[in-house]
């Protein structure tokens, strides 16, 4: 026996779910709660006080407290319900009745469950641990996560350093090297493993070109100095196997080294509740309509892959708020059993979806996908069943960056039309130019 029900529960009130909650309103959807582990909603944004977000949501230049707060104040003008302070520790499905249970605690209620119609996973993503990364020396206190170190600035008013190195150039660090500057921090260098940025370009040239810090690409950290105290790191450049090359040491005295070297989607309730995943994206393989393999249980945002804008979080999970509602509603229209598979190579690592099902998308449907090096003056063709869709120039493409096709219903529908079977194959890779 559950102890409540609810028609929509979505885990997250991040941008992704306060975009969902909004959107599967807006649709129709009536019973909804939003849970939130932390004191508020926002997620992420709190803390990310720089500008650069909404430009294409709002169409104007907001930071990351402005953007949460357009969402946030469209939840309370909705009198959409919220748990904040309130940990889903468990997600099960109900064979019987499809029903999803949620398994929750916080301080007030104590441990309570809730059975839903349907679920949208929106918990987002963490920052890849320090221990995952491969660093001989010690462990002495002067190293954060480069999340942590912006935590502490932007919300706790206190420097982690004054002399600094930062390992990885994905944006958070990118962010953060400009940020550090501004509070009087020497930033030394950002050392890159890989050959290219895990960052925007836009990051690159306004974080480090504009402050003259510099980015060492194809170097990373080999060596940590110091005990109770962080005292310096030896750099060094790395080949293409990615092993230190012997004579290219460099030592940066530093007592600080904040780590950006990726996210990790927040997926542990969705291996509970047994959702097929997929091992490139740590998300979970989603359909046309974001559900994933469990029916009625849906994800978006940074939970399902990690994304370079939150607009486009906002807009995805505007999408899986709408979809969640059809379900709800038993408005998801009538499957014809016609399935294209997206098969994703020659440089392109993953889609988003994996699985479209024609006769239940729209009349465009977003496909979004990375690619896994970087490519310059190059096409990116697409296929279904061996015949071109489409044939795009790039001048560049890079792994940092996210790139998109939109799939066109009426022209797929063209050439599935010509088929007998059921089984279609749409395939996404990088060409050189026609």
């Amino acid at each position: 026996m559950t102890d409540m029900k609810k028609d929509l529960v979505i885990i997250g009130g991040g941008p992704a779910g306060l975009s969902a909650a909004v959107s599967a309103s807006r649709e129709g959807a009536e019973d909804i709660l939003i849970i939130e582990r932390d004191t508020r909603l926002g997620g992420i944004l709190n803390q990310c006080i720089h500008n650069g977000f909404g430009l294409h949501t709002f169409k104007e230049e907001l930071t990351g407290p402005e953007y949460a707060d357009r969402y946030i104040r469209q939840v309370e003008d909705g009198k959409i319900p919220y748990m904040l302070d309130t940990m889903v520790v468990d997600l099960a499905y109900d064979d019987g009745s499809g029903d999803k249970i949620i398994t929750a605690m916080n301080a007030k209620d104590g441990l309570f469950t809730i059975s839903a119609k349907a679920v949208i996973l929106a918990m987002g993503c963490r920052e890849r641990p320090r221990g995952a990364l491969n660093i001989p020396g010690f462990r002495p206190s002067g190293i954060y996560s480069a999340g942590t170190a912006q935590y502490y600035v932007n919300m706790e008013g206190r420097m982690p350093g004054r002399k600094v190195v930062i390992l990885g150039s994905g944006d958070i660090g990118l962010i953060m090297a400009r940020r550090m500057t501004y509070e009087g921090a020497k930033v030394l260098c950002v050392a890159e493993l890989q050959p290219y940025s895990g960052g925007l370009k836009r990051n690159i040239v306004q974080c480090l070109d504009d402050f003259g810090i510099p980015l060492l690409l194809s170097h990373t950290v080999v060596d940590i100095k110091g005990k109770k105290r962080l005292e310096g790191v030896t750099i060094a450049e790395v080949d293409e196997n990615r092993k230190p090359i012997p004579g290219t040491e460099v030592f940066y005295e530093c007592d600080t080294l904040l780590l950006s070297c990726g996210l990790i989607p927040e997926n542990e309730l969705s291996g509970k509740l047994g959702v097929r995943m997929n091992g490139v994206t740590g998300g979970a393989y989603v359909n046309e309509s974001l559900e994933t393999s469990v029916p009625g249980v849906y994800a978006c945002g940074n939970v399902l892959h990690v994304h370079d804008l939150v607009d486009y979080v906002s807009g995805e999970a505007d999408m899986a708020g709408k979809n969640a509602a059809a379900f709800i509603l038993g408005r998801t229209g009538t499957d014809d059993g016609n399935v294209i598979n997206i098969k994703t190579e020659n440089g392109v690592r993953y889609s988003v979806p994996s699985v479209v099902r024609p006769a239940l998308m729209g009349n465009t449907l977003t496909v979004r996908f990375r690619v896994g090096n970087e490519y310059r003056d190059k096409d990116l063709a697409v296929y279904l069943n061996g015949k071109q869709l489409m044939r795009l120039p790039k001048r560049v493409m890079a792994p940092g960056e996210m790139e998109q096709i939109v799939l066109v219903k009426s022209k797929v529908e063209e050439i599935i039309a010509a088929s007998e079977a059921k089984e279609h194959e749409v395939v996404i890779r990088v060409e050189d130019k026609a």
